[in-house]
């Protein structure tokens, strides 16, 4: 019984995942047309694992298929956390997202077919140009720059500056030609390690915290990094991660596959006592802010943040939560943490997305009042 019991719950699980789209804890991304080592590898990895493009059956990712702008936007809807448009046309599965990106003036000039025709180049930068923002660039010309639309200038200038669509031989842009989708995996991993316009001004910093702060985080796949990194930029803050003995690989991750390290340790919890390469930051006494950051696993902290936390003696300190997720909150990962550690003054935490901007962070940031 306890058995059919762990085998429903899968099957429960898989098909959640199935239905929203995204992975609750990592993704399998060995598609069988995706060789090791070939040069869009990687970001078939990465945006696999950030739930934003997915298989298309049989075990199969298409790299050599034409992106559509249906496509596009159904990926960019899932970016910005599916928002429910006012009123969505009968086009069937990318209905919402076309809604969405119509309401969110993303598609103004361009060729709005969304299904049978291969989107441009020069159309596919200016969708993404707008989504973060439409920021003006000075951009260096292209050879054929005068084939690309007047609408798409800007869109152009920002792509090349912040190196989100490279030109091809002979610094040409060929505004008309079209995208594989192992092409538009490259595209969507620069544009999302990348958001943050060339030109851009610097974020105001948060207010003084009076004290020293400090960044704490474990990351298993780099996004919570990411986010520590950012924080710690912005406050001028010290950064100290979290690593065990044993460093966690793509394979241990894997949740889907029965077996696996995390799966073995949700299971056992007696397994969560996991060793850590030094469980004290240095100077930690010096320290009157702490930030602690971690991935949600099934929808707690992290276990690995855990030895972290009881290791160290909070008393006095001010501590700040925040973690990262595709689907799941904060949840009650900050209290369970505060109950672990006993002591400090434990504020609220928040959640970001795996894909979290850096206007979100420092927005975030500044409504701590840190300094008040």
């Amino acid at each position: 019984m306890k058995s059919m019991k762990k085998v429903l719950s899968l099957v429960l699980a898989f098909s959640l995942m199935l239905v929203l789209g995204v992975n609750a804890f990592a993704a399998n991304t060995a598609y069988s047309d995706v060789a090791a080592g070939v040069w869009y590898a990687d970001a078939v990895d990465y945006v696999s694992g950030q739930g934003l493009m997915s298989g298309t059956g049989n075990n199969r990712f298409a790299p050599d298929m034409t992106t559509e702008l249906a496509m596009v936007v159904s990926i960019l809807h899932r970016d910005a956390g599916s928002p429910v448009p006012e009123a969505a046309p009968n086009l069937g599965w990318y209905a919402e997202a076309a809604a969405w990106a119509e309401q969110s003036n993303l598609l103004a000039n361009i060729n709005s077919t969304f299904t049978g025709v291969p989107i441009s180049r020069e159309d596919l930068v200016t969708v993404l140009w707008r989504y973060t923002g439409s920021p003006v660039v000075a951009g260096e010309d292209f050879a054929d720059e005068a084939e690309i639309s007047a609408y798409a200038v800007q869109a152009v200038d920002w792509s090349r500056a912040n190196g989100i669509v490279s030109g091809k031989p002979g610094n040409r842009f060929d505004p008309k030609g079209g995208t594989t989708r192992a092409e538009l995996a490259i595209i969507l991993q620069n544009f999302l390690t990348k958001r943050q316009p060339a030109n851009a001004a610097q974020p105001e910093p948060a207010p003084e915290t009076g004290g020293k702060t400090l960044v704490v985080y474990f990351s298993a796949s780099g996004s919570t990094k990411a986010v520590a990194e950012t924080i710690a930029s912005t406050l001028s803050a010290d950064t100290f991660e979290i690593t065990p003995v044993e460093p966690y690989t793509s394979d241990d991750l894997n949740w889907t596959a029965d077996g696996s390290r995390v799966n073995r340790e949700h299971d056992d919890t007696s397994l969560r006592e996991i060793p850590l390469v030094s469980g004290t930051a240095p100077n930690w006494d010096s320290y009157d802010t702490v930030f602690i950051g971690y991935p949600i696993w099934w929808g707690i902290a992290a276990w690995p943040t855990n030895g972290f936390v009881k290791a160290n003696d909070f008393t006095g300190k001010t501590v700040i939560p925040f973690c990262t997720s595709t689907s799941s909150g904060l949840g009650q990962s900050g209290e369970l943490l505060k109950e672990l550690a006993g002591a400090g003054n434990w504020l609220e935490g928040e959640r970001f997305r795996s894909r979290a901007s850096e206007s979100d962070i420092t927005e975030w940031l500044g409504s701590l009042n840190l300094g008040g």
